[in-house]
């Protein structure tokens, strides 16, 4: 029984399976006849043709580049080969012309007017009525040439730039061509005296004509190319030169300006015309594109400072009044001292981030060197008066006094005062401002827009410093003074002590003194600032920006006038005991500093022109 249910299951499985495979083969006949009348497939062969091909050279930016398996880093000495690199867009001559350089001559050219006292060199012989700037410093001298060192040494490094060596030789012999003959040709008809009264031939700068050629140079070939830092780098040092040249007394701002209008200018005539030359020969790298709209960036500026000339201290501003009431009239109020400064140089480092087209938030620091046009009555202190002055010190009130030394003086062996000069340590106001606050942006086209600020910051000063300097004689000096009922007897109508000097006696002894004459500083303080600028985005990651910035900022200016200090050397301790004591001397105190303190507003206005990489 059991047999036969088994044999019974095994035909109703077998049966199933039958019918499947029937229905598979029908299904796979009947897609068969779909394929019955199509063509046969065919396959064709592409037509091979052999031919030789030079495979194109290799950038340093592309991954094959990068593969020391495909091309080997090698210096570049190929001075006489000309070569250029497919896929490089030529330029045409306006591509290379910003002409920024117009307006920077131009502002120079404006300011020329403004100079400075130190004409009058008081070494070799010379009279010092005027001082001479003792500050000298000689980087400049080789901080002219850093663009193009930076270009020579790349490019023969191998780092491959915008121009092989061919167009690079004749872009940069092109660029200083027209340097030279701009700024020899205005040197030489203009006969610009110097500050330092050296040489007829101030205007324009020719280091810093020379230090934007290069700059521009650097700026051509690597930062529009490779990265824009080049170009800050380049712009910055050529900017720090021309300060240098100011600070060295050797050129006004003026000079400093048109001399960096005429470098750029020139730099970028030189390429310009040597686009129309080569064309596309000789190119080896495009320039970078920049794709983003918001208009962060970075900069570095170079400006003159207008406003907040003259720092005016008047009786009233003088410390400790009482002191000085015997010989000055403390209670008025005329002007007493006055320092005058010419138009400032201003060196900015700018940055901002901004969240959209328009608004933004960044900083600036800002140093503004105001260089002194007049130190007023402390201009002349030369050995006449240094020998007057010292007269009247150890002299009597009497009018015969300053006769009287001069005759004794001469016949016991010498003045006191044999040589007296300022030597000038600082002759400028150094202002250093850090703020930050908001930056605003108005687009007006693809290549233009208005800008505006609003900066909140802190300003430190470096003062001012002249040195006093004098040679002369050791004197010894005895007083008579009239005594009555046992008390120095004084003038009832001046109420000044009687007493009558005798002879002055030369010791034997030579004194050197050499000390702070004059010092001008000014506290820490708050500035607030604005401005507009209008910028020209000439390229997708550079542009240039002219501007004009207002700072405000009220500042404690303290001046120290200590003309007297070498009295302390020129006297032995008992002469000058004598002369320092109020019973004796009416004088006895001009022997101490003169302390000015006032508070001023300041008010600055600073117009100039800014080279911005767009981050």
């Amino acid at each position: 029984m059991y047999l036969c249910t088994q044999i019974h299951k095994n035909r109703n499985v077998m049966r199933r399976i039958l019918l499947v495979f029937v229905a598979l083969t029908a299904t796979m006949l009947a897609s068969a006849d779909n394929y019955l009348n199509q063509e046969p497939l065919k396959l064709e062969v592409p037509e091979m043709k052999a031919e030789l091909s030079t495979p194109a050279e290799l950038t340093f930016d592309s991954p094959a580049a990068a593969s020391p398996e495909k091309k080997k880093w090698r210096p570049d000495f190929d001075f006489f080969k000309s070569k250029t690199n497919p896929g490089v867009k030529p330029y045409r001559f306006i591509d290379d012309m910003t002409f920024v350089g117009i307006p920077l001559f131009v502002a120079g050219l404006a300011i020329k007017g403004d100079k400075a006292m130190f004409r009058v060199n008081n070494k070799n012989g010379k009279q010092n009525t005027q001082l001479l700037t003792g500050f000298k410093t000689g980087i400049d001298d080789y901080t002219q040439f850093f663009g193009p060192a930076m270009v020579v040494g790349l490019k023969l490094g191998g780092y491959e730039g915008r121009s092989d060596w061919p167009r690079l030789l004749a872009s940069s012999l092109m660029s200083y061509a027209i340097m030279a003959g701009l700024v020899n040709g205005i040197k030489y008809t203009a006969k610009e005296m110097r500050p330092d009264g050296s040489t007829a031939n101030s205007w324009p700068s020719g280091h810093t004509a020379t230090a934007f050629v290069g700059a521009t140079l650097l700026h051509k070939e690597y930062g529009l190319t490779r990265s824009p830092w080049w170009s800050v780098a380049g712009y910055g040092v050529a900017t720090a030169t021309g300060v240098m040249r100011v600070l060295n007394n050797r050129h006004w701002v003026s000079d400093v300006m048109s001399g960096a209008g005429i470098g750029i200018l020139s730099g970028e005539l030189g390429y310009a015309l040597c686009d129309l030359l080569f064309r596309g020969k000789g190119l080896l790298r495009n320039d970078l594109v920049f794709n983003s709209e918001k208009p962060s960036f970075f900069s570095i500026s170079m400006g003159i400072g207008l406003g907040g000339k003259n720092i005016d201290f008047r009786t009233y501003d003088i410390l400790n009044r009482d002191k000085y009431r015997a010989y000055i009239d403390v209670d008025s109020n005329e002007k007493d001292a006055s320092i005058e400064f010419r138009a400032a140089t201003v060196v900015d480092a700018e940055g901002a981030y901004f969240f959209n087209k328009y608004i933004g938030v960044g900083g600036r620091f800002r140093v503004r060197a105001m260089s002194a046009k007049s130190f007023g009555q402390y201009a002349d202190i030369s050995t006449e008066d240094g020998s007057a002055t010292w007269a009247m010190m150890v002299g009597s009130v009497y009018e015969e006094a300053d006769e009287t030394l001069n005759m004794a003086a001469a016949m016991q062996g010498g003045a006191p005062v044999t040589v007296s000069s300022g030597i000038v340590q600082s002759d400028h106001l150094a202002e250093f401002t850090a703020s930050a606050g908001l930056y605003l942006n108005i687009p007006l086209s693809k290549h233009f827009s208005l800008g505006t600020k609003l900066l909140l910051g802190r300003s430190f000063t470096q003062e001012l410093d002249i040195d006093g300097y004098v040679e002369g004689n050791v004197k010894d000096i005895n007083y008579d003074i009239w005594m009555r009922d046992g008390k120095v007897y004084k003038d009832p109508d001046t109420g000044i002590p009687a007493f009558f000097l005798n002879d002055p006696v030369n010791t034997g002894e030579r004194y050197v003194d050499q000390w702070d004459y004059l010092t001008l500083g000014a506290s820490s303080s708050t500035s607030w600032g604005t401005g507009i600028s209008l910028t020209y985005r000439y390229k997708s990651n550079f542009s240039w920006k002219l501007f004009c910035d207002y700072d405000y900022t009220e500042k404690d200016f303290t001046m120290t006038v200590n003309p007297l200090h070498y009295m302390q050397k020129a006297l032995t301790p008992n002469a000058y005991g004598l002369i320092s004591n109020p019973m004796v001397s009416p004088y006895h105190a001009m022997l101490d500093p003169i302390v000015y303190k006032k508070k001023k507003n300041m008010n600055y206005f600073t117009i100039g022109l800014s080279f911005l990489v767009n981050l």
